[in-house]
């Protein structure tokens, strides 16, 4: 699929070579490439088709340096030798959201076979003038115009993906008002993040290990619902699925299962979250049947990075690389010591 009309390869090209110099684009690049972005992501489905390998990241959060961490050949590569579904929350709470933003769009311009990037509850006009994208947005530019191109964009994000038919990608997690994957497809998805509803849902509800008395419980968050064991196997039933893989929530080791039974995993891939957590990240692989796996393979990273400043990592973190052939979970010596932190916005 071809870079869309507004822009050109050697426009793309330059703007990577301009974020990973540390330089955020100028106002009218942003704008150009937010327009083309929106065009090539218009076209794509509420849940985006994607094929095995891949790789899924979770929550980002603007921690610009850890994201280019990520992609290096020690970690998780750079496309097109390595497929990605981005689980959302790019923005927000880190200090270089605009080129963690930008980095990503271009890679979608660049690659758009092998970037899928899915919204998040932090993709939202709303969330972003309270944590910290707005004020960044006006911070490095001068002026808000910055951050309307960027959430005009954010419309056009992907709800969920599906791998292989197997695999349900999503932010957040189930909802009440959703029994089946056509009911995400036929979602309007071309607006604001609604207060509640399926759409709203589908970014902002969270597993609950200790629901066991009602299927559904009203989320702490605000918005979104608790659910928990019971919705989470009759949803993967009903659809054929063998895992749902959301973010959305901290995880101090990178990646934990819920439920036991090992259908419902969370990813987590911003280090040291806040500057403050010190908590590991993890991207997960899923790969083709009859390949070799990396099970429990440990990198470390440059991350973590500087609560003060522009954010580059001054410390040592890890990502945790865990990879999974197709249909089978392999989970790493001591995971039952992962904890998750809930309810972070």
């Amino acid at each position: 699929m071809p870079v869309p009309s507004l822009v050109g390869p050697d426009d793309v090209e330059q703007w990577i070579a301009t974020l990973r110099s540390g330089e955020c684009l100028s106002e009218r690049s942003l704008r150009r490439l937010c327009q083309s972005a929106s065009e090539l992501l218009m076209e794509e489905s509420n849940v985006q088709p994607v094929l095995s390998p891949v790789t899924i990241v979770g929550d980002l959060h603007g921690q610009f340096y850890d994201l280019l961490q990520l992609l290096s050949p020690e970690v998780g590569g750079e496309p097109p030798e390595s497929s990605y579904i981005f689980l959302g929350d790019f923005v927000d709470r880190g200090h270089n959201s605009v080129e963690t933003l930008s980095l990503l769009l271009c890679l979608k311009l660049k690659f758009p076979g092998h970037v899928t990037l899915l919204r998040g509850n932090h993709e939202s006009r709303q969330i972003t003038q309270v944590y910290g994208f707005y004020d960044e947005c006006n911070r490095k530019y001068g002026n808000a115009s910055v951050w309307r191109h960027c959430v005009q964009c954010f419309d056009t994000f992907g709800i969920g993906a599906i791998i292989d038919g197997r695999v349900l990608c999503v932010h957040g997690g189930l909802s009440p008002d959703v029994r089946t994957i056509d009911q995400i497809r036929a979602i309007d998805r071309q607006q604001e993040i609604p207060h509640e509803g399926a759409f709203c849902d589908l970014v902002w509800s969270d597993p609950e290990e200790r629901l066991t008395n009602a299927p559904w419980q009203i989320s702490p968050r605000g918005a979104g619902f608790l659910f928990g064991a019971r919705v989470t196997d009759e949803f993967a039933e009903v659809n054929r699925l063998d895992l749902i893989a959301r973010a959305h929530q901290l995880v101090m080791e990178g990646r934990q299962y819920h439920f036991g039974n090992k259908n419902l995993v969370t990813v987590w891939s911003a280090p040291n979250y806040c500057y403050r957590c010190g908590n590991v990240a993890a991207i997960l692989t899923i790969g083709d049947d009859g390949k070799e796996t990396k099970e429990n393979e440990i990198i470390e990273v440059e991350g973590g990075e500087d609560e003060k400043g522009d954010g580059r990592p001054i410390i040592r973190q890890s990502f945790k690389f865990f990879h999974e052939t197709e249909h089978s979970v392999h989970g790493p010596k001591g995971e039952e010591r992962a904890q998750l932190v809930p309810y972070f916005l």
